[in-house]
């Protein structure tokens, strides 16, 4: 499913911003209701709930007395309790000085500390809880590959004169046995670096030699975001047929050219839906996470493998897909602090940091890319942003923790001066590095 299609642009300033606003509006209300509904659980009163800053376009006000509004700048959200001075949740001291103990109990800052704890720890647990429940979905809705080498629908190619067809159940590929569809992919590696392979396959009961692509052609599966291939507006399914002037025939034979490349310019032959173009791509040195952890930095023009047929799926069950969502929880949050670990040690770049313009950017390009993977990539974010979350620095959620853990250990809050010096610090520090973000963005 295309979003824009019938679109004659997506890549405009109108089209980015909207799609910005709509992957920022959709995480931003999340977290925040995570903030109020456990809040209101907790004895808690709210009296704005807000989905940006500045002038109000439109509100309503329900019969608990919250007001629900849409503010005019969608660069974030705030929920205003009960005894707050503002949307940065600061203590209205005179206000409470006025209150009675009933009245104070229903405020963030007269609450018992369990009830405040726990409602600034909500937001991003929502986040959380919202990209586990994305990701379980996706997952049962598209299936999971069936670990049997049958083919599907087979991707168009280049023509060649295949024999292979829907239906057939591959034994070995060039007298290497496939029981396995993991078998089938691991034997690209020992496979001649031909376009036409000669296939064992099961066909309607009987075993019959056919011809076939090779298992890793040189075919686009997806087009990595901010990569020079999106820059020369790449899909998936295109073929490389040339890389300056020289024939390739696997996946491997591009990925050893790009690398070798030493980042000169590329001039590649593709294939798409039986048209050839000529394009010419820059590698760029990309730092890429290892699967044991940390990094490695490689030139790359941002495709991976495509499938040379569709693989047969099968739906999991809801604790199978559970537990394929929270590895790809775990992965976000942990390629996240690696990069920044690595980025503040100085062994990868810091392009890797992205600021609202560089997310802005990555919006628009997912949501070309068709409905699901937009969705997918908002549960990415919404990962990404309930961890930047529980950071430990005011006026972060985790800097609130920090206050509250303080106080739990010396039972006593902290000192309100102690604890503006601190919120005015701490957002200074924030400020800066959505700068450094911003100023890294326009300059990579």
């Amino acid at each position: 499913m295309d979003l824009v299609g019938l679109l004659p642009s997506f890549g405009n300033f109108f089209y980015t911003i909207a799609a910005f606003v709509v992957v920022l509006s959709i995480i931003v209300a999340v977290h925040e209701y995570g903030h109020y509904i456990i809040g209101r659980w907790s004895g808690i009163h709210a009296d704005v709930f807000s989905i940006g800053f500045g002038p109000v376009l439109a509100k309503r006000t329900d019969r608990r007395g919250t007001v629900w509004q849409i503010a005019a700048i969608p660069m974030g959200g705030y929920v205003k309790f009960a005894g707050d001075s503002g949307a940065t949740s600061g203590k209205d001291v005179e206000g409470m000085a006025q209150m009675d103990a009933r009245a104070r109990r229903r405020t963030m800052h007269g609450a018992p500390l369990w009830a405040r704890a726990a409602t600034v720890f909500a937001g991003p647990m929502f986040n959380f809880i919202f990209a586990f429940a994305v990701f379980t979905s996706l997952i049962m809705y598209e299936g999971v590959a069936v670990d049997e080498p049958l083919v599907g629908e087979i991707t168009p190619l280049p023509a060649q004169p295949f024999e292979l067809a829907a239906g057939d159940r591959i034994m070995a590929v060039e007298g290497i046995e496939t029981e396995t569809l993991a078998d089938f992919l691991r034997s690209a590696e020992d496979l001649p670096a031909r376009s036409v392979l000669r296939y064992t396959v099961e066909r309607g009961g009987q075993v019959v030699d056919v011809t076939g692509p090779h298992p890793q052609p040189p075919l686009a599966g997806s087009v990595a975001l901010q990569s020079a291939a999106r820059a020369a507006q790449m899909q998936p399914g295109d073929v490389i047929t040339s890389i300056n002037e020289t024939e390739i025939a696997t996946f491997a034979e591009l990925r050893d050219m790009v690398a070798e490349s030493g980042g000169a310019a590329l001039d590649l032959r593709v294939w798409r839906a039986g048209e050839y173009l000529d394009l010419t791509l820059v590698p760029k040195s990309t730092d890429l996470p290892l699967a044991g952890g940390g990094f490695e930095t490689r030139y790359l023009i941002g495709l991976t493998s495509g499938a040379v047929f569709e693989y047969g799926t099968r739906m999991p069950g809801v604790l199978e897909a559970s537990q394929y969502s929270a590895t790809q929880i775990w992965q976000v949050i942990r390629t996240s602090l690696e990069g920044l670990y690595y980025m503040i040690v100085g062994q990868i770049s810091t392009c890797n940091l992205s600021s609202p313009i560089g997310i802005a950017e990555a919006s628009v390009a997912k949501a070309s890319d068709g409905f699901i993977e937009f969705v997918w990539f908002i549960a990415v974010l919404s990962v990404a942003i309930g961890l930047l979350n529980l950071f430990p620095i005011p006026p972060l959620d985790g800097g609130h923790l920090v206050f509250h853990a303080y106080e739990a250990v010396m039972r006593r809050p902290a000192g309100d001066r102690a604890m503006q010096i601190l919120i005015t610090v701490g957002l200074t520090l924030v400020l800066s590095l959505f700068a450094f973000a911003i100023f890294s963005d326009l300059t990579c």
